[in-house]
């Protein structure tokens, strides 16, 4: 990396520019666009800005967008700077959001640089300075815990967030509660003083302080007063920056090593002291080594992203324990940047925060950027894949711990993004606030029925859900019938004054959808009520009028909806349609005995459950539900069947 370019940013600007920038990131100048609107709507440059691009070099760079208050809207880095930058104005881009920066902007300025890497730095800082508006943003919004061990006659180790104290400083640790449990570790093996008296030889020696609990508790060694040696003290901070290193594992086998010494010497009492820590040390690695690597340092890179925000985590190991642990977040302001552009941002902002040069560096797949003199490796299996599958853990709990977050601060967010979603995903004129999906269940036409499940706001609305038995289709007539159904449903909704839903789902391909069309013509709702089929097999959504289906993102939250709402209406159609059958079968079990109508048949039903208890009933339980002459007919025709049966009394 060339170091001019880390620590002389602003002269290169400055030079590369030759403009006084303003506080606000801008150039403080208004810029005469020469663009047409005929340029602005097919992503065209104007005149002047289409001669900057031909003159652009062929060679790693920096870029820069202005719109026409001069201010920095967007800036980028490119291997190639004229093919990079050409890119941009040469067609339509699928993101709204990048045809919006080209429409505004009006004007560009550029460095040159040595190599790609460089360039990477470069817009790194740069990005940071002008906060452009269609940037990929870095939310850093909170400092990390460190350890430090102060620079004292007897040093403290505690927790901090600001380097105020002469020290060496250990982390930052990205989850408190880990920086805790290294503390809690080093507390309970090691009896160092936690008060912040100035220690001295003189302050010492004057009896200026007095003990605290900690030393009558055996947690401290009475630093104040002199009872332990400043070189003994010093054997503990040893043993403790071993720790913070992450050496645990060689420190557990000192102790252990430590511990048979005494034994052998029958200086069991010392030696039982020394056990206690061992354990101590010995539960912690249990919990905390992440496992050994081939190498002693190992860098490791977590990814995961959703459709707003990318989560990155930096782990650096060291025999096996995580001694600097990093999240970012970026906000994708931007929807055509990429997962590796954003983790060759990561990689860059960690080196610069840390000041570290990487040698070798485990990623989920490989950045957009060549490294000089680093070496990525993407393991598929190993150690390697088990450390990496930790960091992406730990990526993966960060973005949920945020999303809990804003879901705690605005309940009704992610509701209305996923609305949003779905009217932009299913070409709709309103949110789909209301959906509604019908499903036909028959075996070989018989019992033929309908159900219709509603979603409000994407979640379920159990007390809306209909179920129809088809009344006007003889057999099975899956197309008709859903004709029927939808007839029934929103004739009666329109007649009774309720509010349409805003989109309609039909279980099934084209053949249900053009069933469904046909019945919203002829109620004139075509239009005011928008319509989707879903086909079982690949997830097709299919349009009205479009023969070549929509595919979405097998992630989409858009499409889980679809898919709930189907597998829902499915569950309640196949639910209504097997205690259809199964009443049918007992009706005509009992129908068929002279003097039992279906009243009489659903009360005994209604008494005795089922068939089987009714035969096992006494015929003084049976009169009590439908008389002396219903009750005879009953149990003889049902004993005579028994008899049939072979099944004796």
């Amino acid at each position: 990396m060339n170091n001019d370019i880390k620590e002389n940013v602003n002269d290169e600007l400055l030079a590369g520019f030759g403009r006084q920038i303003d506080e606000e990131g801008g150039f403080g100048l208004e810029i005469k666009p020469d663009r047409t609107r005929d340029d602005i709507s097919n992503n065209r440059p104007g005149e002047q800005l289409r001669k900057k691009i031909l003159n652009l070099p062929e060679s790693p760079g920096v870029y820069m967008y202005l719109d026409k208050r001069g201010k920095v809207i967007y800036v980028g880095k490119a291997k190639r700077l004229k093919r990079r930058v050409s890119s941009y104005f040469n067609r339509r881009h699928d993101s709204t959001r990048t045809n919006l920066l080209v429409r505004n902007i009006v004007d560009l300025r550029f460095i040159v640089v040595a190599t790609e890497e460089d360039a990477l730095h470069l817009e790194n800082a740069m990005i940071k300075r002008y906060q452009p508006h269609y940037n990929v943003a870095l939310k850093d919004d909170k400092s990390y815990p460190m350890i430090v061990i102060t620079k004292e006659l007897y040093p403290r180790v505690f927790m901090t967030r600001d380097k105020d104290v002469d020290g060496k400083y250990y982390g930052p640790y990205s989850n408190i509660q880990a920086a805790k449990t290294v503390l809690d570790l080093i507390r309970e093996t090691y009896p160092l003083r936690s008060c912040r008296h100035a220690l001295d030889e003189k302050s010492i020696a004057r009896n200026k302080y007095s003990l605290c609990l900690d030393y009558h508790i055996k947690k401290c060694g009475g630093a104040c007063k002199g009872l332990i040696s400043p070189e003994k003290y010093g054997e503990y901070i040893k043993r403790v920056r071993q720790i913070l290193n992450g050496e645990t594992v060689e420190l557990e086998r000192n102790l252990l090593e430590e511990m048979n010494e005494l034994s052998e010497k029958w200086k069991f009492e010392e030696a039982q002291a020394v056990k206690e820590k061992y354990e101590i040390v010995r539960k912690y690695n249990v919990k905390s080594i992440v496992g050994e690597i081939t190498r002693p340092d190992a860098d490791l890179f977590g990814y995961v992203e959703n459709e707003e925000r990318a989560f990155v985590n930096f782990m650096h190991i060291h025999h096996g324990a995580v001694t600097q642990s990093l999240n970012l977040e970026y906000h994708k302001r931007n929807n055509e940047v990429t997962a590796e552009e954003i983790l060759s941002m990561a990689i860059v902002e960690v080196m610069e925060r840390f000041g570290r040069e990487f040698e070798e560096v485990i990623v989920p797949f490989l950045p957009d950027v060549e490294f000089e003199k680093v070496k990525f490796n993407v393991p598929q299996r190993g150690e390697k894949k088990r450390a990496l599958d930790v960091a992406v853990k730990n990526a993966a709990q960060y973005m949920a711990d945020k999303e809990k977050e804003q879901a705690a601060l605005n309940p009704d967010r992610s509701t209305d993004k996923l609305m949003e979603r779905m009217k932009s995903d299913f070409r709709l004129q309103k949110e789909p606030r209301h959906i509604e999906c019908f499903d036909n269940s028959n075996i070989q036409g018989t019992n033929p029925v309908a159900s219709c499940v509603v979603f409000r706001n994407g979640k379920p609305a159990k007390r809306d859900y209909r179920h129809f038995n088809i009344k006007t289709v003889v057999g099975a007539n899956d197309f008709a019938s859903m004709k029927e159904v939808l007839h029934r449903r929103y004739t009666r909704m329109m007649a009774e004054g309720q509010s349409l839903p805003e989109l309609v789902v039909v279980d099934g391909g084209k053949g249900q959808l053009s069933a469904a069309v046909e019945a919203f013509d002829e109620m004139g709702i075509r239009g005011e009520v928008a319509l989707v089929g879903i086909a079982k097999r690949l997830e097709e959504i299919y349009f009205p009028g479009d023969s070549l289906p929509l595919y979405l993102d097998k992630k989409s939250p858009s499409l889980r909806v679809i898919q709930a709402l189907r597998d829902e209406a499915h569950r309640f159609g196949i639910t209504f349609h097997r205690d259809q059958r199964s009443r049918g079968q007992v009706r005509s079990e009992l129908d068929s005995i002279p003097g039992i109508g279906p009243k009489t048949a659903a009360r005994l039903m209604k008494e005795f459950k089922s068939v089987k208890r009714l035969r096992a009933a006494s015929i003084e339980d049976i009169q009590k539900v439908v008389g002396k002459s219903k009750a005879a007919a009953l149990v003889a025709v049902l004993h005579k069947d028994d008899e049939e049966r072979g099944i004796p009394e």
